[in-house]
């Protein structure tokens, strides 16, 4: 097989990183199988098929991935099933046939990682590891894009204390994933961190979101009692107020303060500072 005839599949086209993978490889020269559980909101372009996917249809799955070579799986959304649906999809693209599996997970994904979230990228890293596909993980750390979208009135609340996050913008996410797409080989087994440039304290991207964007915004550190009663009104299952707060428990434990050069080095460029990045919002 040439080159430039290796289909590349992209779970999440409807969503931003997906979406904006898709941007970046439509003049790579590959065929693109785009995957979503919603087919009709999605229009194919010239090099493009759409398929309707769901991760949690195994048989469904199967069928939607023949003929992929290379796969980006882009975690699903948040939900108690998701590590079943992670696993059923992996075990449907092995069983169709596809080679080399980009998979998006979390800094310091571990069994026992503070980030409630984070054990189930760790299972489904090892899902991956035992299918016989090859495999790249992405693991990204928070998302920059929200730290604006975290304050609740100008009040961004967690047990975050004065622990530092380097998060990182989806865009430099999306970069990454497509510089292993386009050459998957030369980053078979890789497993790379995503961050930012910087590792902020939660009060210091208040500061920044304050500056940049004008809007008053401040950071309140809660005890974990007071973390949970003030989620309480949401009426949220207990897994889901469990993943909220861990958010900011993770930060305050160290575990996503860890500075990485793997954007610069894959993508030629720096990451996006969280300052950039409000700055383009």
């Amino acid at each position: 097989m040439s080159d430039s005839a290796r289909v590349i599949g992209v779970t999440g086209v409807t969503g931003h990183l997906g979406g904006r993978v898709r941007e970046l490889l439509a003049s790579s020269g590959h065929p693109l199988v785009l995957l979503a559980r919603n087919p009709q909101k999605v229009t194919a372009g010239a090099g493009e098929e759409v398929r309707a996917c769901d991760f949690a249809d195994r048989e469904g799955a199967i069928r939607a991935l023949q003929g992929v070579d290379t796969l980006l799986m882009v975690s699903a959304s948040e939900a108690v099933d998701r590590l079943d649906q992670h696993r059923a999809f992996v075990s449907a693209a092995a069983e169709a046939g596809v080679r080399h599996v980009d998979y998006t997970s979390f800094q310091g994904a571990a069994p026992d990682c503070t980030f409630t979230l984070g054990r189930d990228h760790w299972a489904t890293e090892e899902a991956l590891r035992a299918s016989g596909m090859a495999w790249t993980f992405l693991r990204d750390t928070f998302y920059a894009d929200f730290v604006p979208l975290m304050a609740q009135d100008g009040v961004i609340r967690g047990p975050a204390g004065e622990g530092r996050v380097a998060v990182v913008a989806r865009d430099d996410i999306a970069a990454v994933a497509a510089v292993v797409l386009r050459d998957p080989d030369a980053h078979a087994g890789a497993t790379y961190d995503l961050t930012g440039p910087e590792a902020l304290t939660l009060a210091e991207g208040a500061a920044l979101v304050t500056e940049v964007t004008g809007r008053p915004t401040r950071y309140v550190n809660e005890t974990l009692d007071e973390a949970y009663a003030s989620r309480a009104s949401y009426g949220a299952p207990d897994w889901e107020v469990d993943a909220w707060v861990s958010t900011y428990t993770a930060i305050a434990a160290g575990e996503v303060s860890a500075v990485s050069d793997a954007i610069p080095r894959l993508t030629g460029r720096p990451a996006t500072s969280l300052r950039e990045l409000l700055e383009r919002m």
